[in-house]
């Protein structure tokens, strides 16, 4: 089984209002995403797949959630945030948008347009339907991480 990891960095905020603490006001972090893929054979250039790939897929998704400030929908100061900073405010509906649930989200959406990037004809570098995704890690800090896995 071969396996490979792209690391994508994107400084980003949340607050988490079901907290006890400092971290149900806003603060935050520069996450470190890594994405991971694997695939039992290598294709016909010698690689699971182009590491072009993943940033291609999951770009425009990683910079929509780049310098913006998670908030649940059910926290009391969503629609307020909203109103003043628009689409910075990104909305995690009913949830908080700790570590781990951003790390589900962001496999759920890299998933979804890895599908669409699959079934297009003309992509420049081929995905192979073998190649699966491993894990979604995403780091808060030098020493804390949360993954997601499907299986």
């Amino acid at each position: 089984m071969y396996r490979i990891c792209k690391t994508i960095e994107i400084e980003s905020g949340h607050q988490l209002s079901k907290h006890p603490d400092k971290c149900r006001f806003p603060h935050g972090h520069t996450r470190k995403v890594e994405i991971e893929l694997e695939a039992a054979e290598l294709d016909a250039n010698d690689m699971v797949c182009d590491f072009k790939i993943v940033k291609e897929v999951i770009g425009d998704y990683l910079e929509s959630l780049d310098h913006s400030l998670c908030v649940n929908t059910a926290d009391p100061m969503f629609a307020k945030l909203r109103e003043v900073y628009g689409e910075r405010i990104v909305p995690f509906e009913n949830e908080d948008p700790t570590t781990e649930v951003l790390a589900r989200v962001i496999h759920d959406a890299f998933a979804r347009k890895l599908e669409d990037y699959r079934s297009r004809p003309d992509s420049r570098y081929p995905m192979r339907p073998e190649v699966r995704i491993v894990r979604i890690r995403v780091w808060e800090t030098s020493s804390s991480w949360a993954e997601y896995h499907p299986h």
